[in-house]
Formats: structure tokens, sequence, C-alpha cells
């Protein structure tokens, strides 16, 4: 009890030194010097996709492998017309639709146990296997990947002793889906469950009164309530998926490269910083256009800020 007094007397002396930092006068700025960290931020975002745009009329003189100093399309057209960046751009946007196709599949069920499960236990076993994978990093999970399904990994060594196999289960685009799906599945239930959650029980329990059976209800109601998540986890899930790179490298082995991995190449191994600024100008348009008619045709979901469209 006597820490109280002490207590309300440190934070007298902590109001009165903001006061006077800050009058009264000024507090209606407060709200505006919040947002100063974040409006920085997205200034130097903005500033750095400038640079970008800047490198990315500028052309790679192989003589000197220098940049130009005069601005040029060049770039542009290589990456909209040459069969290699057009193969790597198919494959990166039709994996990563694929992937936010059964990684939302995969966690619609999950979600909707772990919100309306009644058992404590199983609702617990569910968290920890739900958050444990974010404590392993990308680069260490794609390796263990390769670990389990090399040539001479646990799955192959099984199918070896029943005589089957082995297989090719690495190096692939499939391996790299796989990947991508484990990777994300985490991100996609975290997006649903609050949607989920927010569906009363009693709106299943008066469908089901009204004749409806579990399948219907699900198709019917809790479905359509739950759009908004499913909105906000397929958009985080493509984005994510559209941009990775560690995952394609190594599950990839170099032969199913991803956007991100034509841009690093673009700018480490042939030291084309133009074209590499052009390819990343185009991913990022591109994405941001996918996003933005997502949201035009299916509303904002739970990445809105305010009621999410109905």
């Amino acid at each position: 009890m006597r820490a109280y007094p002490l207590t309300w007397r440190l934070l007298d002396v902590l109001e009165a030194g903001v006061a006077k930092v800050f009058p009264r006068r000024l507090a209606g700025a407060t709200p505006y010097l919040m947002l100063a960290p974040a409006v920085l931020l997205v200034g130097l975002l903005v500033l750095g996709l400038f640079q970008i745009a800047d490198g990315s009329l500028r052309t790679l003189d192989t003589t000197t492998f220098l940049m130009s100093e005069s601005y040029s399309l060049d770039n542009f057209r290589r990456a909209l017309t040459e069969p290699l960046f057009r193969n790597v751009a198919l494959k990166s946007f039709t994996g990563s639709l694929i992937v936010t196709a059964i990684t939302l599949m995969l966690a619609l069920p999950y979600a909707y146990v772990m919100v309306r499960t009644k058992s404590a236990a199983l609702r617990k076993i569910l968290l920890i296997a739900l958050f444990l994978p974010f404590f392993i990093g990308q680069v260490v999970r794609a390796y263990g990947w390769l670990i389990i399904l090399g040539n001479q990994g646990l799955v192959n060594e099984t199918l070896s002793f029943l005589g089957i196999g082995p297989f090719r289960l690495i190096y692939n685009y499939p391996a790299v889906l796989f990947g991508l799906i484990q990777y994300m599945l985490p991100f996609a239930v975290l997006m649903l469950a609050p949607a989920l959650t927010a569906i009363p029980e009693e709106t299943e329990a008066a469908a089901e009164s009204l004749g409806a059976n579990w399948i219907q209800t699900f198709i019917h109601v809790v479905l359509p309530m739950a759009r908004p998540g499913f909105v906000g986890a397929g958009l985080v899930v493509m984005t994510l998926s559209l941009t990775d790179f560690a995952i394609p490298a190594i599950l990839g082995g170099g032969s199913q490269d991803f956007i991100a991995n034509a841009i690093y190449d673009q700018f480490f191994r042939t030291s084309d910083q133009g074209l590499g600024a052009t390819l990343a100008l185009l991913l990022v348009a591109a994405g941001s256009t996918l996003v933005a008619l997502v949201f035009a045709l299916v509303g904002t979901g739970t990445l809105g800020m305010g009621r999410a469209k109905q």
C-alpha cells in the first residue's frame, strides 16, 4: 500500500514534465506527432521507389559495366518481351494463385476447429502448432524440407524400404508450391480466425434449427459471413507468395525461380541494376494492380480501415 503514493507522485512528476515539453495548446498535434514515424517510413519507401524508377531507365554498358547517363525504355522492352522473364512472371503469378487457393482451403477448417472447439486442450495444441513455425526461420524450414524430401531424405528412405521409389521430390515446381503452402498456412489461419470468431454461434444454431444440416450451414452461413477474413487472408498469402525469394531458391534448386530470384540475379550476378530495377518496379505495379482489382471486386475485407463491405 505504501508504494501507491510514491507511484502517484512519480506519475504527477512525469505528467508535469510532459506538460512543460508539450504545452496544452499543442495537444491537438499529438496524433500527428504519433503518425510522424509511420509517415517518415512511408516517405523513405516512396523515395526508394523513385530511385528504382530512375535506375530502371538506365541501361548497362557491357563494355564498361557502368550504367548509362541517358534515359531509355530498353529495360522495359527486355522485361516485357524476352521469354525468360515472361516465363518467370507467369510461373510466379500462377504459383501465387495456386498457393493462395490451397492455403485458404487448408486454413479454413483449421481456423474453424480452433475457434469452435469446446476442448481447451485441443485449442492449446492447435495454437501451439500454429505459432511454433514462427520461431523457425523461413530458410531453416526450407532446408528442413530438403532433409525430409531429398533423395536420401526421410520420405524416400521410407519409400525405398517399402520397395517404392525413390522419387524426385525436390528441385521442381511442386516442391516450391508445397514449401510456400506450408510457410503461408499460419498467416492465413491468423487472418481467418478473427473473422470466424466474430460469427455468433447462435447464427449457426438458428440455421440448423430451421432444417439446415451442418454442411448447408457452413456453406450458406459461415462462408459468406467469413468473407472479410477470406479477402484479407487471400491478399496476404498472395502477395507474400508472389514476392518470396528463399523457398523458390532453395526448394527450386535454381531451376524454378520466381520474380524475386530474377531480380536478385540481375542485381548481384549480372550486375545489371537497371534491368533489376525494372523487374522490381513491374512487380510492385503488377502486385498493386492485383490488390486494387480484388479490393474493387470484393471489398477490402479485414484489411479495410472501416466496416467491411457486405
